[in-house]
């Protein structure tokens, strides 16, 4: 019988030439065995080349596996790694039927009305009441608008398992809502009073770019679904990863402006219902900020969008707090900045700067991360 292993001076083991040169000839098994978890729990190939992608292999490392790219390296080590025959086994008579594909789509259609409904419910209890109801109306509407969004973003195509923005976006949103009548007051030395639901009381409420926000939910999750089935169809058809990069851009770029193009409308449309400006610029800047950072979250890349939202967060609660901070002796310079904006912009400015450098980061950082096949693994089968 051979020896399998030499020994060297030093007294560790080393290969013998013949491993070596089994290993050489067969390079394709010592990457399959280094991801065998990987290779083992796909479901298909794709999978493997977006995990493979993943950990750093690129076209050019699958050339010196003797494959022209990753995708065609993880066909070979999909059809050569083992899996348990139970996964691919037929269902067995006993087993329930399949439940309908209608009904949970159907129940995801309702869950992506249901926050635009409820914030119409809301806006419509505002403007018909008066007093203490109001003030119940305002409260029990907030309550219902917030389950509404929580129970819709938990499934379907903007569902993610991490709530890390969420306190982020709470505060962008009650911005879009008081942050503008807020700032107008206080320019002119107020609030004299607290909100009281209306545009025109001590400190005003704009309630058309919320109204729309909420209502745009539909158009954000069909654009998200839009996107992920189409980069599964890109990831399916290319040839390497440059080409799924080069065709999932044009992809990502124009279901963002899908979106963006359905905001409008809605604030067009919100702004004219409720006889209020339509706020197209802040409102587009926050939608377009808040659909980015949902759509990194939901293909992993969550820590980004986290930084950005509390950095536009962050610049809104700093010019409200330099306006009020400029009123103590001595320190009116604190406050000039974000009155030169105000005069120049009107109090549209703050917001507007501030989520629409957000959205211009997070635009940029999509178009080098949810252009990658890692971004569109998990995501493909369940959405």
């Amino acid at each position: 019988m051979g020896v399998a292993v030499g020994e060297a001076r030093d007294g560790r083991q080393t290969p013998a030439p013949s491993a070596a040169r089994r290993s050489a000839a067969d390079p394709v098994k010592g990457l399959l065995h280094r991801h065998r978890e990987l290779c083992e729990r796909a479901v298909d190939p794709l999978e493997i080349a977006a995990g493979l992608e993943a950990h750093g292999v690129t076209d050019r490392t699958a050339a010196r596996f003797r494959h022209r790219d990753v995708f065609s390296l993880a066909e070979e080590m999909y059809a050569r790694a083992p899996r348990d025959r139970d996964t691919h086994a037929p269902a067995s008579p006993e087993e329930p039927p399949a439940p309908r594909p209608g009904g949970p789509r159907t129940a995801g259609i309702v869950l992506a009305l249901l926050p635009g409904v409820l914030c119409a419910a809301a806006v419509a209890g505002l403007r018909l009441t008066d007093g203490r109801p109001r003030l119940i109306a305002a409260a029990v509407g907030i309550l219902a608008v917030t389950l509404a969004l929580g129970a819709a973003l938990r499934r379907g195509p903007l569902s993610a398992a991490t709530r890390t923005t969420s306190t982020w976006t709470c505060w962008l949103v009650g911005y879009a809502l008081l942050g503008d009548g807020l700032l107008r007051t206080a320019v002119g030395g107020g609030p004299d009073g607290l909100p009281n639901g209306t545009t025109d009381g001590p400190w005003p409420v704009s309630l058309a770019p919320v109204l729309a926000l909420a209502l745009s939910f539909v158009p954000a999750a069909g654009c998200a679904h839009l996107f992920a089935a189409g980069a599964r169809r890109k990831l399916t058809s290319s040839r390497g990863l440059a080409d799924f990069s080069a065709s999932v851009r044009p992809l990502l770029l124009g279901t963002f402006a899908l979106y963006t193009g359905a905001l409008a409308g809605l604030l067009a449309l919100t702004g004219a219902v409720l006889g209020e400006p339509a706020a197209l610029a802040q409102g587009l800047s926050l939608g377009a900020l808040l659909l980015l950072a949902r759509l990194l979250t939901v293909h992993g890349h969550a820590h980004a969008p986290t930084l950005v939202l509390a950095a536009a967060a962050t610049a809104e609660a700093v010019a409200l707090a330099t306006l009020f901070a400029g009123r103590l002796p001595g320190c009116g310079f604190l406050a000039a900045p974000v009155e030169a904006l105000v005069t120049a912009c009107g109090p549209a400015g703050v917001p507007t700067v501030a989520c629409g450098i957000g959205a211009l980061t997070l635009l940029v950082h999509a178009c080098r991360r949810l252009t990658r096949a890692s971004a569109h693994a998990s995501t493909g089968r369940t959405r």
